[in-house]
């Protein structure tokens, strides 16, 4: 079940993340903005089942609400166009964006008490961990 990842969680550290945005093909402005924000991630389920997922900071909050298995489009913080599935593999909560030809992949795992974000692009990977509030 998503259940143990629903909350508020904090970020405390983000590694490797604008090798991992230029991976992704975002521009220096950006990857500047995105190095700098430490957002919050808002996990909730509706009682249709339908999980919503927020990156909340004071530069920009996105927002994406979907079914496991089911695909939907997403419009990412960096503006790409995505189509996006979010699966639940292992305990892991697997989001996969596929766009231009292109696919990354963002795992997240609770370890130790906190959310684990594993940023996959090709062979750059980025970890960004949270604490819940």
């Amino acid at each position: 079940m998503v259940d143990k990842f629903v909350g508020t969680w904090k970020m405390i550290s983000s590694e490797n993340f604008d090798d991992y945005m230029k991976a992704l093909g975002v521009g220096f402005a950006t990857r500047q903005v995105g190095n700098r924000t430490k957002p919050n991630f808002v996990m909730s389920v509706d009682d249709q089942g339908a999980i919503c997922m927020k990156s909340q900071s004071a530069f920009k909050t996105t927002e994406v609400k979907f079914k496991l298995n089911e695909p939907f489009e997403e419009t990412t913080a960096d503006d790409r166009k995505t189509r996006t599935v979010v699966s639940l593999d292992n305990d892991k909560l697997i989001q996969k964006q596929s766009w231009d030809g292109k696919e990354t992949l963002i795992e997240r795992e609770i370890s130790d008490g906190k959310l684990v974000a594993k940023c996959i692009m090709g062979d750059i990977v980025a970890v960004r961990t949270y604490v819940k509030e």
